[in-house]
């Protein structure tokens, strides 16, 4: 992959952490920022596209998925049409490598889950929510080495 520019990255930029205008399509507000940092914003920008192959929760615990939603009828364009405005706005194009990111991004999450879930098994956890986050771990794995095969892993 091509080297992406620095630039100030979020950390956990996805559509639980955005406020929507009820009345049109703009963000009044990004939330949650203790993660933000110096890094890759095409990194960044590919954590907040996994809520469009988030696979969904039985027990709602964890990341939103938008899989199963009538994106048009909620105003949220496809995946593509997304990464298109996305790339025409900033310049910055990650589709080429788009499955590497996806990648990246699942194995990041299904490692933080496992990483909570060790902590619920230590009696270290700090929300009574964390055990819930257990059953989230295999199919972000899964999902992970989905887009790492289409991205030419064996």
């Amino acid at each position: 992959m091509p080297p992406a520019p620095v630039r100030l990255v979020h950390g956990d930029y996805r559509l639980d952490n955005i406020i929507l205008s009820p009345s049109q399509p703009r963000i009044l507000a990004v939330l949650d920022w203790e993660l933000a940092t110096l890094g890759d914003p095409l990194a960044d920008f590919a954590y907040h596209l996994m809520q469009w192959d988030m696979p969904p929760s039985e027990s709602g615990a964890g990341v939103g998925t938008l899989l199963g939603h009538d994106l048009p009828r909620l105003g949220i364009p496809t995946r593509a049409a997304h990464v298109d405005a996305y790339v025409a706005r900033t310049g910055l194009d990650l589709r080429a490598h788009l499955p590497v990111y996806l990648a990246y991004n699942f194995f990041r999450l299904a490692a933080i889950l496992q990483g909570i879930v060790g902590r619920v098994r230590d009696g270290t956890a700090t929300s009574d929510s964390a055990a819930a986050m257990a059953p989230l771990v295999r199919p972000l794995a899964v999902r992970a080495f989905g887009f790492a095969r289409e991205a030419g892993a064996r």
